[in-house]
C-alpha cells in the first residue's frame, strides 16, 4: 500500500487518555463525559455528551485494522521485511497530517498490544453494544491483551457484577476510575456527583467481576479547609477497595475551572506544593491496600512516591522527609527543574550541572522566593494537560 492510500484512512479519537494509555489504540466508543460539572476538570466544557452508534465504532476500529495491515504492506514493499517498529517509526516521521496514521504507527511501534476506548466514561454504554464493540476489538487485533476504559464510580456501582464480568470474559481487562477524593464534604464541593459510598461501590462491583481497578487520588483537592479529611477519608475508601493500582494526580487549578472563581473570592484556599507532599505523605501513610501505587505524571512533583504496597510505604514515606528537609534553595530548585523537565526524580537535583544551571537561569530572570517560582510553574502546567 502506498502512502497516499494510506492517508485515506481516519477514525475518530477524543482529547485525552491515561499517561499509562499513551501507547495504547485508541478509539473513541462515546463523546464527552455525561455529568461534565467537576469543579477541577475543564476538559469537556461546552461538549454535549453523546453515545456513539456501536456500528460506527466498529467500523473506526476496522479502519484502524486496515491502517496497521497497510503500514505492515508498506513495510514490505519498502525492504522493511520483518521489522515492524523501523516501519512504524518511519511512518510516524513521515505523515504529519494524518492523526489517524500517526496513532495506529505509534500503536505498532509499541508492540501493539492495548487498547483503550475513549471518552470519560465509555462504560456507560448500553451493555449489548459495548460488549460488540469490546468483541470487535478483540476480533480485529487478536494480539491485544489489555483492553481499557475510563469509568465513573456512580455507573460501576449500577452495573451489576454479572454485567461486568461479561464485559471482562469478553475482552476488557482494566477500567480507570477517577476517584479524586474519599471525602464526602470535597466531593460535595468539587461538584463531583458522587458520594464515598459510590466509589467503594462501583469499586468493589469492578473487582468483583474479575477486571482490574486503577483508582486515582488527586492531592492538593481538599485544600488547606480539608486537607486532612481528604487525605485520611480517602485512604480510608480505598482500603475498603483495594484496587489494582491507585494513580496519584496533583490537582492543577488555573482560570479555565469552574474552581477558579471559588478561587478568587477566597471560598477555596489552595495548597502550595510543599503542603500538598506533606498531604500526599499523609494519605500514603494511612494506605493499606496490595496494589501499586503509581506517580506517572508530571504534575506530580515526586514521581518515585510509587511501588507495591505495603512493601514500598516506608520508603515512599522516606522520600517525602527528604524532600522537606532539604533547605529552601534547594526546594525551589528541584520544583522548578522538575517542571522543566530537567530532573526526573529527588536524586537528579544532585547532578551539579543541572542544579547550576536550573540556579544560575533562576537568579537571571529574579526569581528568588516561594512565590516567584509558585507564579513560574503555574505557567509551565498550562502545557501540562
Amino acid at each position: 500500500m502506498d502512502l497516499e492510500k494510506l492517508n485515506q484512512h481516519y477514525f475518530e479519537t477524543g482529547p485525552i487518555r491515561p499517561p499509562s494509555e499513551a501507547y495504547s489504540l485508541l478509539i473513541r466508543a462515546t463523546r464527552n463525559c455525561p455529568w461534565n460539572k467537576c469543579a477541577f476538570c475543564h476538559t469537556y466544557r461546552g461538549c454535549k455528551f453523546e453515545l456513539r452508534p456501536a456500528e460506527d465504532v466498529i467500523r473506526d476500529i476496522e479502519t484502524a485494522r486496515a491502517i496497521a495491515q497497510g503500514i505492515k504492506e508498506f513495510g514490505w514493499q519498502n525492504g522493511f521485511g520483518t521489522q515492524p517498529r523501523e516501519v512504524a517509526a518511519y511512518i510516524h516521521s513521515l505523515v504529519t497530517n494524518n492523526d489517524s496514521v500517526r496513532q495506529v504507527s505509534l500503536w505498532l511501534w509499541a508492540g501493539g498490544r492495548s487498547a483503550f476506548l475513549q471518552d470519560a466514561n465509555s462504560i456507560i454504554m448500553r451493555h449489548a453494544d459495548l460488549l460488540c464493540v469490546v468483541s470487535a476489538l478483540k476480533d480485529n487485533f487478536p494480539e491485544l491483551d489489555r483492553i481499557t476504559s475510563y469509568c465513573r464510580s456512580k455507573t460501576a456501582a449500577k452495573k451489576n457484577v454479572q454485567e461486568l464480568t461479561e464485559l471482562r470474559e469478553t475482552g476488557l481487562s482494566r477500567i480507570h476510575v477517577g476517584m479524586e477524593s474519599g471525602s464526602d464534604e470535597v466531593l460535595k464541593f468539587m461538584d463531583k456527583g458522587m458520594t464515598a459510598d459510590d466509589h467503594v461501590r462501583g469499586g468493589l462491583n469492578i473487582k468483583e467481576a474479575g477486571i482490574e481497578l486503577s483508582e486515582y487520588y488527586m492531592p492538593g483537592l481538599g485544600g488547606r479547609q480539608w486537607s486532612k479529611e481528604h487525605a485520611g477519608q480517602s485512604a480510608s475508601v480505598l482500603n475498603r477497595i483495594n484496587p489494582d493500582f491507585i494513580r496519584l494526580r496533583t490537582l492543577m487549578v488555573g482560570e479555565t475551572l469552574s474552581l477558579w472563581d471559588r478561587v478568587k473570592s477566597g471560598e477555596y484556599d489552595v495548597l502550595d506544593e510543599d503542603e500538598i507532599v506533606k498531604e500526599t505523605g499523609d494519605f500514603i501513610a494511612r494506605l493499606d491496600f496490595t496494589g501499586e501505587l503509581k506517580s506517572d505524571h508530571i504534575v506530580n512533583l515526586l514521581p518515585e512516591l510509587e511501588g507495591k504496597f505495603p512493601q514500598a510505604r516506608q520508603e515512599c514515606l522516606d522520600t517525602i522527609e527528604r524532600y522537606l528537609a532539604m533547605p529552601l534553595r534547594e526546594r525551589l530548585n528541584y520544583r522548578v527543574g522538575r517542571r522543566a523537565g530537567l530532573y526526573d526524580k529527588l536524586n537528579d537535583i544532585y547532578d551539579a550541572a543541572k542544579y547550576e544551571k536550573i540556579d544560575t537561569a533562576m537568579l537571571r530572570v529574579g526569581i528568588e522566593t516561594a512565590e516567584q517560582v509558585d507564579q513560574l510553574i503555574d505557567g509551565m502546567k498550562k502545557h501540562f494537560i
